[in-house]
């Protein structure tokens, strides 16, 4: 296995040491929120304490409110790689979505187009959508079912010389897909529309590097990748300046704060730049001489990305062995780079939420449902009958944790067939 120190992992997480009617408790449900580092916590604790005023005051706590704001956006910067002052906070990916949704809807005219997929998180469609009413159109780009990937195809007829806006999820919070959004940026760039990237999944199993993806907007939430409840939005500082967002008319008028409504969740971001440290440390560990936190960052989350597939190739292999499971998304053990170890599925003669409560209670976390991505289980026909039992995986996880889900998995599969015979 890759040479992460899962002990010393796994000790910064103190949520991983509960137990579950007399079981320790197995976290296979990150897609919905990852547990956060001990540190974290006491960041936020330290905050409040020591620290917590609102920004811009003449007094010692709000200048260190002061500070703390423009640590959180150097820390997230050297995370996406980019500069400080294309980071703009919010309160979640969603809400920082419709912002920019708003922001840019006033310069566009009836008839102007914005690409949507199916794939992805309603957070990425509604904000889209909405704009529906102004005349714009919106079109919708549909899946492979075969593999739950996205049909590049379609997209490439759907662009068009009125497409002003592509929006694209870097992986699907609902089975794992990683999309080829490099590819997507450029098919974008040759009819002249702007990309949204709809990072939230992706965030905690690998690095991103919004300068090389050339995006223009590019959000995730700090409560996917081991923080605190933060929403961050790169966006490229030309349309900083140049978007008007709908703003509180005293607000500042320079940027990044004009984009950020309402007083920050400044211990929050205390949070935030302590999961940016644990990563760093993290990254440290695998490459003793990265030359700064980016490169630290970097090592990292290049060391949790190969990680994660070897347990990716495990727990797809020991679930095609189930009977009566079916998994949905990629399989092939040689495509694994295009996935993330989240894994949607459905068991024969059993609902989704069914499952998840014998998992629950056998003390293994897991979701059901269609995860706010409506489009992909209505497009797999199975959205009416409670989409899908998800397994997401990070890296606290470990080998045995995934062979005693495969094990519940087989009892509750034997059960169930027992029950239909």
């Amino acid at each position: 296995m890759t040479a992460l120190n899962l002990g010393w992992i796994r000790n910064q997480f103190p949520a991983l040491t509960q137990d579950i009617n007399g079981q320790p408790a197995i976290f296979l449900d990150g897609p919905g929120g990852t547990q956060v580092p001990r540190t974290v916590v006491e960041a936020i604790s330290d905050y409040l304490i020591t620290s917590n005023a609102n920004a811009h005051g003449a007094f010692a706590t709000s200048q260190r409110t002061d500070t703390l704001i423009a640590s959180a956006r150097s820390a997230v910067a050297d995370f996406l790689g980019c500069d400080g002052d294309e980071i703009v906070f919010g309160a979640s990916m969603t809400a920082l979505a419709f912002s920019v949704s708003r922001a840019i809807g006033r310069d566009l005219q009836a008839g102007d187009e914005i690409i949507v997929t199916q794939l992805d998180h309603y957070a990425n469609v509604s904000p889209w959508r909405a704009l529906e009413e102004r005349g714009v159109i919106i079109r919708t780009v549909d899946i492979q079912v075969d593999d739950c990937t996205l049909d590049l195809a379609d997209l490439e007829r759907s662009l068009n010389d009125r497409t002003r806006l592509v929006a694209i999820g870097y992986a699907s919070n609902a089975v794992g897909t990683i999309n080829d959004v490099a590819n997507v940026v450029q098919l974008a760039r040759q009819v002249g529309a702007w990309v949204f990237v709809d990072a939230v999944h992706y965030a905690p199993h690998g690095a991103i590097d919004v300068r090389t993806l050339d995006c223009d907007f590019l959000a995730c939430s700090a409560y996917k990748f081991f923080g605190p409840h933060v929403g961050v939005l790169y966006v490229k500082r030309e349309h900083l300046a140049r978007l008007h967002p709908y703003k509180v008319e005293p607000a500042p008028e320079e940027v990044p704060s004009r984009w950020e409504n309402g007083t920050l969740n400044h211990e929050g971001l205390a949070g935030l730049v302590e999961t940016i440290h644990y990563l760093t440390e993290l990254g440290y560990q695998i490459s003793p001489t990265a030359a700064g936190r980016r490169a630290a960052l970097v090592a990292g989350m290049t060391a949790i990305q190969s990680y994660e597939q070897e347990l990716s190739q495990m727990l797809l292999a020991g679930l095609q062995q189930i009977p009566g499971l079916k998994v949905y998304g990629i399989t092939d053990r040689d495509r694994l780079i295009w996935r993330t170890p989240t894994v949607g599925v459905r068991l024969a003669g059993q609902t989704p939420r069914s499952v998840a409560q014998q998992l629950g209670d056998r003390g293994i976390f897991t979701w059901n449902g269609n995860f706010y991505a409506i489009g992909l289980t209505e497009a797999l026909s199975i959205e009416t009958s409670g989409g899908l039992l998800r397994i997401g995986l990070v890296h606290y996880n470990t080998v045995d944790e995934i062979n005693q889900l495969l094990k519940a998995l087989d009892e509750i599969a034997a059960s169930a067939i027992y029950m239909l015979a």
